[in-house]
């Protein structure tokens, strides 16, 4: 079977978690064999550990504060990262970055919060797992500052057009394509950015329980990592590769990128 690794999924989330076991089975029988919890907050990151505990053949984990959630981080935001990074699952701090579409957190936190993440990342030698909307100047412009102390950048979720997938090429950035590629509303620009991304920075990600992809007959409730391989289909059909191709490439660039499990570096 081809094997697929959900390089973002919120499992934490209310709509996930309390069908966890049932998700990451479902998830199993399409061949994705690992999955990456999406910290977003200390408690979040806190929670995603534990499901990393619970099965460590298939779940790594990132440990950080969204930009949504900056002005509520606590004071000790980074000591407690500091310490959760430590365990054997996280393989990247964050999701962090800026956010300037809702403004949840002033964008003056926004940025402090960040910065202090990307010094976490540096101190630690982890990758640096993104966010971004609407803020992408401010942001390469701290990506920038750290680039040479941070082994690695993902842009989780891009949605961007080819200019802003260059920018981001421009550092190196790792890409994560998730069912927005399926929308042919809201999707056209990033279809056509899909076919710039270099093979060696190209990863897949549900964001699951968001952004459902909109070629999914019947359309369920909501995403989930299952869902994964109809993700592949749009973007081995953009790219004109076949599916078995996709599907190894991405792969192996998750791997290089997020690989270790928790029963790999315990066995290490």
């Amino acid at each position: 079977m081809t094997r697929w690794f959900d390089t973002g999924v919120n499992l934490t989330n209310s709509k996930l978690l309390p069908q966890a076991d049932d998700i990451i089975n479902r998830a199993l029988g399409a061949g994705v064999q690992r999955m990456l919890v999406i910290g977003t907050s200390v408690a979040e990151s806190e929670a995603a550990l534990a499901l990393c505990e619970r099965y460590p053949a298939q779940l790594v984990a990132s440990v950080g504060v969204h930009p949504h959630d900056a002005a509520a981080a606590p004071t000790d935001f980074i000591e407690r990262l500091r310490s959760l990074s430590q365990h054997p699952a996280v393989v990247a701090i964050g999701e962090c970055g800026l956010d300037y579409n809702r403004l949840y957190s002033l964008a003056s936190q926004q940025r402090q919060v960040f910065a202090a993440q990307l010094a976490l990342a540096a101190e630690r030698q982890l990758p640096v797992y993104l966010h971004e909307r609407d803020a992408q100047q401010d942001q390469l412009t701290l990506l920038r500052q750290y680039r040479e102390q941070i082994p690695a950048y993902f842009s989780h979720c891009f949605t961007g057009n080819k200019q802003a997938l260059a920018a981001y090429l421009q550092l190196d950035c790792y890409i994560g394509i998730t069912g927005w590629v399926c929308d042919e509303r809201r999707g056209q620009e990033l279809q056509q950015a899909v076919l710039d991304i270099p093979n060696e920075r190209l990863l897949l990600e549900t964001d699951a329980p968001f952004l459902l992809p909109r070629n999914v007959r019947p359309r369920p409730r909501y995403n989930s990592p299952q869902l994964l391989p109809a993700i592949a289909e749009m973007v081995a059909s953009l790219r004109q590769q076949s599916l078995s191709q996709l599907a190894e490439q991405c792969w192996q660039n998750s791997v290089r990128l997020f690989g270790a499990t928790t029963a790999d570096a315990i066995e290490r």
